[in-house]
């Protein structure tokens, strides 16, 4: 039996790769993509999965519309504000919801190898970020940087807030211990590159992942609507859609 979607945003790049790809894909069946000035109400009671890669300032709103109408929800849209943030962990109370920053199945093993070697390499190596998008992203750093940074915070035994700096200008002085640096480049149209760097003395360890083609993000965002059907409420993540956890 195939799984009914309904794609918020459907009118983005994301949304159209969704479209695409879930077309091709017997097991799904898309009853409709809405995106801005269409009627989500007047269709949702159709799908039992919602999708949305649209805009931060919608995700709340849409998680209250799958709570009342009992919908599993997948948000991939990134930038959210705390008080965001907290609404949707307050609708996955109610409904089951996988929220990501990132849906490709190479960037979930890259948070899980990033913890992985932030355990073992501790705080002999300096740790830094680095991502570069497409010039039309809107939001910095990207959300899954952010995510490599709550990784690398909590390896360390602090939080993000405490431990990232965000690039550097002037003169700033020798780099304090358990730093995190952050720095985000814009430019062209590439997908999203991500590299962590872990440098020691004499060595240096890098992580990187290089997305081609959204494709990689629109298939596994599939993927996780067809896993979240008929799980039990709660907050999920692509790492317990692939099972890392």
């Amino acid at each position: 039996m195939s799984t009914r979607l309904i794609i918020v945003g459907a009118r983005g790049r994301m949304g159209e790769a969704l479209l695409r790809l879930a077309g091709e894909n017997s097991q799904l069946k898309v009853v409709a993509g809405v995106d801005k000035g269409d009627d989500l109400l007047a269709v949702v009671d159709q799908c039992e999965v919602l999708i949305e890669f649209a805009h931060h300032s919608l995700s709340a709103g849409l998680a209250q519309t799958a709570v009342e109408r009992k919908k599993a929800l997948v948000v991939g849209t990134t930038g959210h504000t705390d008080a965001e943030r907290k609404a949707i962990a307050a609708a996955a109370e109610k409904i089951p919801l996988v929220f990501a920053p990132n849906f490709s199945v190479g960037v979930n093993l890259l948070f899980y190898l990033t913890r992985i070697a932030a355990e073992k390499l501790g705080e002999d190596y300096d740790q830094e970020v680095v991502e570069m998008h497409h010039r039309r992203k809107l939001d910095a750093p990207s959300g899954t940087a952010r995510r490599l940074g709550e990784i690398l915070a909590k390896a360390a035994g602090g939080t993000y807030d405490e431990l990232l700096q965000h690039g550097r200008h002037g003169e700033v002085g020798a780099r304090p211990k358990r730093t995190i640096g952050m720095h985000a480049l814009r430019g062209g149209d590439v997908v999203g590159d991500h590299t962590v760097i872990f440098a020691g003395d004499g060595e240096r360890v890098e992580l990187s992942h290089k997305a081609s083609s959204r494709d990689t993000f629109a298939a596994g965002a599939l993927r996780a609507a067809q896993w979240v059907r008929g799980q039990k409420a709660g907050l999920y993540t692509m790492q317990d859609v692939l099972g890392l956890n």
